[in-house]
């Protein structure tokens, strides 16, 4: 039973080690937390949550694995250098074919005229939230872009 549970540890640093390593990462994990901040002035069932989050993870998800490829093929013997190169890019591929669709999603979900309409006044009314708002989205920045972090 040790062992199962010790697997959940793994699964925790794995990701703890990309989020700290992988730059595309941090910025599918902000995109996805202001997706969820937007869902806010929606009134989206639970079944379109359901389809938010599962869009949300799955880009996550892939970009682990896109990641995990990545380190498993770096620097290959010349002999496996262009398999490699073809493995990562096709990792690279699942990634953007999975956002393309998460995002076909949003457009969907997020286009509604009305709402949309009434989001830049909201935000006039309630100064504090915009201020919020500038604040996170520099912090969502800096935790995105910077500082590098080493590959280990």
């Amino acid at each position: 039973m040790r062992r199962f549970f010790a697997g959940f540890g793994y699964a925790a640093k794995g990701f703890w080690t990309a989020v700290k390593e992988e730059r595309n990462l941090r910025f599918h994990l902000c995109a996805g937390a202001y997706v969820l901040l937007a869902s806010l002035f929606y009134s989206f069932s639970a079944a379109e949550y359901a389809l938010l989050f599962l869009c949300i993870g799955g880009v996550i998800a892939l970009e682990l694995v896109n990641s995990a490829i990545e380190r498993s093929v770096e620097s290959p013997d010349p002999a496996h250098w262009r398999a490699a190169g073809g493995a990562k890019d096709m990792a690279a591929g699942a990634v953007l074919a999975f956002s393309i669709a998460a995002a076909a999603v949003g457009g969907v979900l997020f286009w509604q005229p009305e709402v949309l309409c009434t989001i830049p006044a909201w935000f006039v009314e309630n100064l504090w939230a915009a201020a919020l708002l500038a604040i996170s989205l520099a912090g969502a920045w800096f935790f995105v872009f910077w500082p590098e972090r080493k590959k280990g």
